[in-house]
């Protein structure tokens, strides 16, 4: 199964733009890498400095995101994200969860990639923000790639999940929104 867009349509502008990427098909005897991928936008009326300030501030991100309970900062680099380790401990399908997470990629003022690894599964995430008119677009893109044998098998379910996930994500964005469009 390929790449399904679930993308909104005749929404309004700013609207967000959802897909999902489902557990992959075996072909020609070899199996495709199966992960789950959900994307997420919104456009944010505010320039892209004061919105990369927000999603770069991770040590007060339970303050920022309505679904952040606690950060707990373990490295801090000397200078830049790079390398920016914390757990982030959120409410998810109903359990709270606590994620180690790990800044690896950061093009500044414009993107970051963060890591985490959990139940035999890579998670990556890559927040981004452009200028869009007078104001910004706010992206976020989830992945998760099962390396073990049972995160293989329970990520062709992943779909089950991928409703509420996608909420989370969505709400995020709606925080930052807020928050940057309050100035």
């Amino acid at each position: 199964m390929g790449r399904v867009d679930l993308r909104r349509r005749g929404g309004a502008a700013g609207a967000p733009l959802i897909a999902y990427n489902g557990c992959k098909r075996r072909t020609r005897g070899h199996d495709e890498d199966s992960h789950m991928g959900i994307e997420v936008q919104q456009h944010i009326d505010a320039p892209p400095e004061r919105v990369w300030d927000i999603i770069t501030d991770i040590e007060n991100a339970a303050d920022h995101f309505s679904g952040i309970l606690s950060v707990d900062v373990l490295e801090k680099p000397a200078d830049g994200l790079v390398g920016f380790k914390w757990s982030e401990k959120r409410m998810m399908f109903g359990k709270e969860a606590t994620e180690v997470m790990w800044v690896t990629d950061v093009e500044p003022g414009r993107s970051y990639d963060v890591r985490a690894e959990n139940h035999g599964m890579i998670y990556l995430t890559r927040m981004s923000v452009e200028a869009n008119g007078s104001g910004s677009t706010l992206k976020m893109a989830f992945s998760g790639k099962p390396v073990t044998l049972g995160a293989r098998v329970m990520s062709c379910i992943g779909w089950l999940f991928s409703g509420s996930l996608r909420k989370a994500l969505q709400q995020d964005l709606d925080d930052v929104r807020t928050l940057a469009e309050a100035g």
